[in-house]
């Protein structure tokens, strides 16, 4: 899926330290899909970071083009710290989504539900929440809490997972692409 829009997670004006080429890169995260882009922006465009900048097709006005995906590895400190404020926004921006995960989310093998895979939920509370699930789909993340007993914050495990996915090598990522 193409990205409309992304976040700005940080801009180079002088591109990459220790690299030879001195051209301006943005690194940025899509508003729809949580995709990390490197971008060039348009020679006078004024960039900040945190804004969103337009990258669909047609006219852009601050974004000369897309370099293409940004391996996680070339995340600045800044982008991550920026990362950390994005996701939770984001998770609240798009509750039904992620509620929608818990009442979709399947197994991965026969010893593996993709619930566990999130930082802080084990056998015990993905059990619950399948039992629960089956009784009435969760309709919100306060609904969630209130039902299963003991379950700890779902947004932050959620966040967790994303930060982990877009940032470490993952076997299965469950949010990004």
């Amino acid at each position: 899926m193409k990205e409309e829009y992304v976040i700005v997670l940080d801009f180079l004006p002088n591109g990459y330290p220790l690299e030879k080429k001195m051209m301006p890169i943005i690194q940025a995260i899509g508003k729809e899909n949580f995709t990390l882009l490197e971008l060039a922006p348009r020679k006078d465009a004024h960039i900040e970071l945190g804004e969103a900048v337009y990258i669909g097709e047609g006219k852009r006005e601050k974004i000369y083009y897309i370099l293409g995906r940004l391996k996680r590895e070339r995340l600045t400190e800044t982008a991550k710290s920026r990362l950390k404020e994005i996701i939770p926004q984001r998770i609240r921006e798009s509750e039904e989504a992620m509620i929608r995960f818990f009442n979709d989310s399947s197994a991965i093998n026969k010893r593996m539900h993709q619930i566990e895979l999130l930082p802080g939920l084990g056998k015990k509370h993905m059990r619950e929440i399948l039992k629960q699930r089956e009784e009435k789909p969760f309709e919100s993340f306060k609904e969630m809490k209130s039902r299963v007993p003991n379950l700890p914050d779902p947004e932050k495990a959620i966040e967790k997972r994303i930060f982990q996915e877009l940032t470490e090598v993952e076997k299965y990522n469950l949010f990004t692409a």
